[in-house]
């Protein structure tokens, strides 16, 4: 059996979450005509009220390993939009941008009409949207990107929002219970763009004239009725009806959606069957949370960036954190980032290894379904961040001193990944770990550990491997007679490295070198970095 034939049988039976959706999408389309739909359409959806943060990215990344899956499993042609909300309205100044009170000035217009607070493209729209277009290009994600300004102004959506019209009230009042009293007397699934203020306005409607496409309604502001018609960009739709309207427009067969909008993909699923359409197919998934456990969000910026993540981590290490566990609710901070490396490095070494039966368990094969590299990472992305912690790395330069003699046959600019992963780890170090560091003296009885393992080291052979040295740190914690050997190895971490945590210390001894290991032990003793960070 080739490869190919092994994991399409594979596919059938594993719990991986990505073959899992692809078979409950088959599933959807089983014994319909849309078996014979071609492409197989994949949504996903972002609304560009502020910088895309990695939420958006993650949504991206999972459709595109679940639409990879689908392709495998059933040999079809699919396709991937990004739809952009860009339509609607400006109602909250986000806390990351500049000319914030220019932005207060422009606050219920498109967002396709709000001024570029960074004064880069035509509007602020347009400027997330095109900041979200590179990122997604630079993972090589293959997808059309969609407007929904365009959608309605072009009358792409036209057909849709007439249906919209003939069943007005049945939509109204599948969203009406769900709304306060208040709010269910001015409810409407249209929202007029008034033709002098530009807003997209929360009225009334008055009436409707199916027959002409036109809704009648008052102005909030000034309590005027004037009549419109909805298509052509004169109007756009409340959110949870615009929603129903793209699936059955735009013939969407997944799209998944945060734990957040599960009401919505409730209530758009019962408008979407009212048009006369079938809901599509797709799965909740948790949120992300910042570093004080709070949901992230556009409006605040408080998650990571893109640009942030990649500043310290790996493309592929971005991709496995995406990948990893979509329905549980997960930090995304800082301090993931290391973690989410180094797990890629393991997983893609051991992917190289595996018998196609096992292949399908392994997060990288989801990351490269389809051509997984050979990649070659002689330490990891924790060693090379203490290595410059001892090191107080500015540069590189600084850490291929080391590695090279580590590694002799490996030297800068042979490895263009593992050259990539030194520059991010001085990146992380200078900027997350130095501003942070604080060394403490060590205690009485840790002076003399760490006497005891300076003349182990001194009578050790230079040429003994990280498994040798690892066990001599051992026998030392061992010989203090600690209750509870962790405490032996966070003192190291604390009077050596200025750290609460650190690397298996056998490891990065041998990388750091056992004379310079010996020097460095001799500092703490002389209590050189408590009097550094007193200056």
């Amino acid at each position: 059996m080739t490869e190919e034939k092994d994991i399409k049988t594979l596919a059938e039976s594993t719990n991986a979450w990505p073959f899992v959706e692809a078979r409950n999408l088959r599933q959807r389309l089983t014994n319909s005509d849309l078996m014979l739909k071609k492409p197989i359409l994949f949504e996903t959806g972002y609304g560009p009220s502020g910088l895309p943060h990695i939420g958006t990215f993650g949504e991206v990344a999972r459709t595109a390993m679940v639409q990879s899956a689908f392709e495998i499993l059933t040999g079809m042609e699919t396709k991937l939009i990004c739809f952009s909300d860009d339509m609607d309205g400006f109602r909250k100044v986000p806390d990351n941008v500049p000319n914030q009170d220019m932005l207060k000035k422009h606050l219920e217009l498109p967002l396709t009409k709000v001024p570029d607070p960074f004064e880069k493209y035509e509007s602020f729209g347009a400027h997330n949207n095109q900041k979200l277009i590179e990122f997604l290009k630079k993972f090589d994600f293959k997808f059309e990107f969609i407007s929904s300004t365009e959608c309605y102004k072009s009358g792409k959506f036209d057909n849709a929002l007439k249906k919209i019209l003939q069943h007005y009230q049945t939509i109204k009042n599948i969203i009406l219970p769900t709304l306060g009293s208040e709010r269910q007397e001015t409810y409407s699934p249209f929202l007029p763009i008034c033709s002098i203020t530009g807003k997209v306005l929360q009225a009334h409607v008055t009436s409707l004239n199916v027959n002409e496409n036109t809704i009648t309604y008052l102005c909030p502001e000034t309590k005027a009725s004037k009549t419109i018609s909805i298509l052509g960009g004169a109007c756009k739709l409340q959110w949870k009806c615009d929603w129903a309207m793209r699936w059955f427009a735009l013939g969407v067969d997944y799209e998944m959606s945060g734990k957040d909008l599960s009401e919505s993909v409730i209530l758009s699923s019962k408008i979407l069957k009212v048009l006369g359409g079938k809901p599509p197919s797709g799965f909740s998934y948790e949120l992300f949370l910042d570093g004080k456990g709070e949901k992230i969000s556009k409006s605040k910026g408080n998650g990571l960036s893109i640009e942030e993540w990649l500043k310290y981590g790996t493309q592929e290490s971005l991709s496995l954190f995406m990948y990893s566990n979509p329905k549980r609710a997960k930090r995304l901070f800082f301090d993931v980032i290391p973690k989410s490396i180094d797990e890629y490095f393991v997983n893609i070494k051991n992917l190289a290894d595996q018998e196609n039966s096992k292949k399908l368990d392994n997060p990288a094969w989801y990351i490269h379904p389809k051509n997984q590299p050979i990649e070659y990472f002689p330490v990891s992305f924790n060693l090379l961040l203490n290595l410059a912690s001892v090191c107080h790395a500015k540069n590189a330069s600084v850490l291929w001193k080391y590695i090279s003699n580590y590694v002799p046959n490996l030297k800068e600019g042979l490895n263009r990944k593992f050259d990539e992963l030194v520059d991010l780890s001085i990146n992380y170090y200078n900027e997350r770990i130095l501003p942070y560091k604080k060394y403490r003296k060590p205690s009485e009885n840790e002076k003399v550990g760490i006497m005891k393992l300076i003349n182990l080291l001194k009578d050790l052979n230079q040429e003994a491997n990280a498994e040798e040295i690892q066990t001599i740190v051992f026998s030392v914690g061992k010989e203090m007679k600690y209750d509870n050997l962790r405490d032996w190895f966070s003192a190291l971490y604390e009077t050596v490295l200025g750290q609460s945590s650190g690397p298996r210390m056998g490891g990065f001894i041998k990388l750091y070198g056992i004379d310079s290991t010996i020097s460095l032990l001799n500092d703490v003793l002389n209590g050189k970095f408590v009097e550094d960070d007193d200056k």
